[in-house]
């Protein structure tokens, strides 16, 4: 018998190459960088969780002390307790509160549920307020329902029902978007139409340019071409223009804004607005000290209760709660970029554009960027239909934003070892 010659430099197996890296080591470095990623992908969540949540209570108790010391003094001039607006908002503030951390423990697949019966009885109640005798006008404005002492400002929460519903109905549709057709409808038309129409009938311009801007956000984050959207947004605008043309009050607005006052009753309120929030300086004269408000101001405890906060708490206190408004947006911009779902990154861009984007539009209103428009800043103006409105809204996101964290805790979570086989 030959014998088998080995080749020189080989085994029974290749050798291999020692400048290559093991296959178990590139593994490893592959795993190390997921486990990285993943773990810095938890933290996030946990992060924006808090963010929202903490942000989100901060503000509201913020706004409770705001009220109380704005309005205050006009219930005491009217024969009332000093503390009976406060308290209302207050109880406002706690019962959206429980609302919010109720709803961050339901699952936004059952939140989607909500979008068709919201969009129904926000549209029902806002028929309501138009056509009915339950319908009340308070400053021009018919927008509230008003049964004894009972009242409910239904255009509010018009707002998070139009945004629910364009997020789900854009997640349902979302391999048709790209037809025009199916992207506008029924999100534009028949539903943002109606919900708009009804709420132009109350002469509630200010919300109408917020609802617009859910919608233009909606169809931007559905899709839709930019040509479409331009198109759109001129129509909206040529629908205000004759809103604000055929009024002489909202006329007057805008001329004033403009520096054309035919008496001084027409940028007294702007003007009064603009010397509380100047008279500020760095610090403010002090919590419950504004000069201001005594009457000088109108709507102190609404609309222009900015100038009074930076009346009394200054600089400082204008760039603290600034910076709580920032981390809100932030929050909610990672929780949708996070989000592998349509219907979560719409949702939380339609929030984005009511809630921050009606304190853009608050604040060029009392810094005489924008004309007087009448829209109250979220969490801190005066007014329980818009505080539970918006803590609710806050529901929504932390629902998400806790879905996100127990998924990242999820995908973190070490997978079970297997038991060695018995025969082996």
């Amino acid at each position: 018998m030959t014998k088998e010659r080995r080749q020189p430099g080989r085994t029974g197996a290749a050798r291999q190459n020692p400048a290559s890296p093991r296959p178990d080591a590139t593994e490893s470095k592959a795993q190390k960088f997921l486990d990285q990623v993943g773990r810095r992908g938890e933290r996030l969540a946990v992060t924006d969780y808090w963010l929202v949540l903490l942000a989100s209570i901060v503000l509201a108790v913020f706004g409770v002390i705001m009220v109380q010391s704005s309005a205050s003094v006009e219930a005491i001039a009217a024969g009332r307790n000093g503390f009976t607006v406060a308290l209302s908002q207050a109880v406002f503030a706690l019962v959206g509160i429980g609302c919010m951390l109720a709803m961050q423990f339901i699952k936004p697949a059952t939140l989607k549920k909500l979008a068709w019966p919201s969009v129904f009885a926000a549209v029902f109640l806002l028929f309501l307020v138009a056509f009915t005798p339950l319908g009340h006008t308070v400053l021009g404005n018919r927008n509230w329902i008003k049964i004894g002492s009972f009242g409910l400002q239904p255009s509010e929460f018009a707002k998070l029902s139009l945004a629910v519903f364009s997020a789900f109905m854009l997640e349902k549709k979302q391999h048709l978007i790209s037809n025009f057709k199916h992207l506008a409808v029924p999100i534009v038309a028949p539903v943002g139409i109606v919900i708009v129409g009804l709420v132009l009938v109350g002469k509630d311009v200010g919300t109408v340019l917020v609802l617009l801007m859910i919608i233009a956000t909606a169809m931007f984050m559905g899709g839709m071409k930019m040509k479409w959207l331009l198109g759109l947004g001129a129509v909206g605008f040529a629908g205000l223009a004759v809103a604000v043309v055929s009024s002489q009050n909202r006329r007057s607005r805008i001329m004033a804004w403009l520096g054309q006052c035919d008496s001084s009753n027409e940028c007294y309120q702007s003007n009064m607005g603009l010397h509380a929030f100047a008279s500020g300086g760095w610090f403010g004269v002090g919590p419950g000290q504004s000069r201001m408000k005594w009457s000088y101001v109108p709507e102190a405890q609404n609309d222009f209760i900015f100038s009074i906060l930076g009346e009394e708490f200054g600089l400082i206190g204008v760039l603290f709660v600034l910076a709580l408004f920032t981390v809100l947006a932030l929050a909610m911009y990672r929780i949708a970029a996070r989000a592998a779902d349509l219907y979560t990154k719409v949702l939380m861009g339609c929030l984005m554009a009511w809630i921050i984007g009606q304190t853009f539009v608050n604040l060029g209103t009392v810094t005489g960027v924008l004309p007087v428009i009448g829209v109250p800043l979220p969490f801190i103006s005066s007014g329980g239909s818009a505080m539970l409105a918006v803590m609710l809204a806050m529901g929504f996101v932390l629902s998400s934003a806790r879905e996100q964290k127990l998924a990242q805790l999820t995908a973190e979570a070490p997978a079970p070892r297997q038991q060695p086989d018995a025969h082996e």
